[in-house]
Order: structure tokens, then sequence, then C-alpha cells
């Protein structure tokens, strides 16, 4: 061998070395949403790798605890999850199976992104008890929380808080990273509120109880509902007298989350002339909405467009631009 090959195998032996102990420094993060994971990836940047057990085109609510997720599990540092129940029937299954001490619950790497919320930061919790005759309620309240950006602000500061405390070196780089976050979705946030101030206070149909937060900070009216109750399809009569409610109140909206069947929802708006808006229930459910940024533009754009007689401004150049920051190596 001549000292030319020689030189070039160790010098290749020595990058796949480092590259190897870049890749063992990185934190190893599970998360059971996207969108959790978009905002991981934000703060985190090359010093975690993140991966979501949920993909955006997928009902969170009904996941199949398999083998492969609790392999993904077994290894990892931190896991991050909604909370309020809403993963409740698989999530303890993939942590009991993957025998990781690391992110049992009260351990540093279990983490309930809800845990930062505060009473007046959770909708629709019942009161009384909940049976289920009332449907999928959550007796905790609605877990889709992070469809309020403000929401995200709060989730993020905590995920912060965990990478610091799991990963003290690089505690700069995270509070760097979260300061560019906050920035970023605090001019977003503003953008937004200005888009849709021609929208606010009107009225709109939902197909199921997953957008209360969304509508919440947007200032829309959720009327009613075409589910029965949440989970539960439409009889007959429900959609009928859903209908008739459109018609009095002239009701020219209904919207749906990306995976649900818009069947049932499409048959209502077409009986009232209203414009049936399939939005992404999750990051990257649809084209366009593939990071939490886009994610919120999207949702907010296509329901100030569905409202066509509303004052609005939709020339801002939001869809355009670049949300993710730039990642360099520190």
């Amino acid at each position: 061998m001549t000292n030319k090959y020689f030189i070039i195998i160790i010098t290749l032996s020595i990058l796949l070395i480092s590259w190897k102990q870049s890749e063992a420094k990185r934190l190893d993060v599970i998360t059971t949403l996207p969108s959790l994971a978009s905002i991981t990836e934000q703060i985190g940047g090359n010093h975690v790798k993140v991966y979501s057990i949920t993909r955006g085109v997928q009902d969170a609510h009904y996941v199949e605890a398999k083998p492969s997720y609790m392999m993904k599990l077994h290894r990892a540092d931190l896991l991050i999850y909604s909370g309020m129940e809403l993963e409740i029937g698989w999530l303890p299954l993939l942590i009991q199976g993957a025998r990781n001490n690391r992110i049992n619950i009260g351990s540093k790497g279990n983490l309930n992104a809800s845990s930062v919320l505060s009473v007046n930061h959770i909708l629709e919790k019942p009161i009384g008890e909940v049976d289920r005759s009332m449907g999928d309620v959550h007796p905790a309240g609605n877990p889709h929380y992070l469809l309020n950006p403000y929401n995200a602000l709060l989730v993020a500061e905590l995920i912060t808080e965990r990478l610091v405390e799991l990963d003290p070196d690089h505690e700069k780089w995270f509070r760097d990273n979260l300061t560019g976050f906050k920035d970023l979705l605090n001019m977003k946030i503003t953008e937004l509120e200005k888009m849709a101030e021609g929208i606010k206070g009107r009225d709109l149909i939902c197909y199921h109880v997953h957008w209360s937060y969304l509508l919440d900070w947007l200032g829309l009216n959720a009327v009613d509902y075409i589910e029965l109750r949440p989970g539960i399809p439409p009889t007959p009569r429900h959609k009928k007298e859903i209908i008739q409610l459109m018609e009095l109140k002239n009701i020219k909206v209904v919207i749906i989350s990306s995976w649900k069947d818009p069947a049932k929802a499409q048959e209502v708006a077409n009986s009232t002339g209203a414009q049936l808006v399939i939005l992404p229930g999750e990051v990257n459910a649809m084209e366009g909405a593939d990071d939490y940024f886009p994610w919120i533009e999207y949702m907010v754009t296509h329901l100030v467009e569905a409202f066509p007689d509303s004052e609005q401004d939709v020339d801002l150049p939001v869809r355009n631009r670049q949300h993710k920051r730039k990642r360099g190596e520190k």
C-alpha cells in the first residue's frame, strides 16, 4: 500500500470516528407528535436527534404500540409527549415495553409538555364525571393546545429547560435557539393576527372538537359540530339539524381535520352552499405545513380565505418566507 492511500484511509477513519463521537453526543429525543418534534428541533438544533412516533397524517388518538417504537424508546434520552390523555391508549404500553428507566414517569427523560399549562390555558375540561356515552371526551381537557401559538411559546421554554438539564454543556446553544424561536414566533403571531382581524367574531361549523385552541386564539365561533358527539358520526337527523342551523345563521364555512373522512362534512357544506375547509390536523399533515411555523400560517391563511366577504389582508408575504432558521455547526 502506498503512503498516499495509507494517508487517505487514516484520514477517513479519523473522520468516521469523529462523526460517531458527534452522533453519540447528541441527545436522542422521541416525541409523540410532529409539532413537538418541530419545536424540539428548533431548540436543539444539531445537538439533538429527534424522532416523532406519529406522522402528521395520523390521528394521534389511535396509534398501534409497535415493537419498533419500543426499540426507539429503549435508546431514548428524552421522551416528550402531549399529555392530557391524548396518548393514553398506546404510550404507556410503549414505555413499559421499552425497558428504559431514563424515560419512566418521574425521570428527567420523561416530559409531559402539557405540564407547563395553567388552568387558564386549558379549554373544554369537563365538569363532573366522564363516561363513554359522552364520546371521546378527555377528562383533563382538550389536548390539542399547540394549535394556539401562545401555548407553543410556553412549551418551547419547558423543552429548553429539560434539554439544559440533560445536556448542560450546551446550555447557551439551547437558550440562544429558544430566543430565536420566540422572536420568530412572536413576529408570526403579530402578522397572522393582523391577517385574521377581518374574520374575528365570525361563525363556522366544525366536524370535530379539534380546533378549539385555534378558534379561541383567532376569535372565531364554533356554533356547532357535525359529529353527534366527539368521535361519534352524525345521524341523519343531526345532519339535518346542522343544515337548518347553518341556513338560519347564514353560516358559510365548515372545517374538518385532514385525517377525518370529509364525506359527511362535504354533504353538509354542499347542502348549504358553504365552503368545506380541510385543515392539517398536525405538522406535516398536508403539503405546505411541514414545520410549526408554516403549519400555523397554513391554517390561518386558509381560514381567512374561506370568508370571501370579510375585510382581510392576505397580501402579507408570509407564504414564501423561509421559516426555519439556519442551524449551523457550533
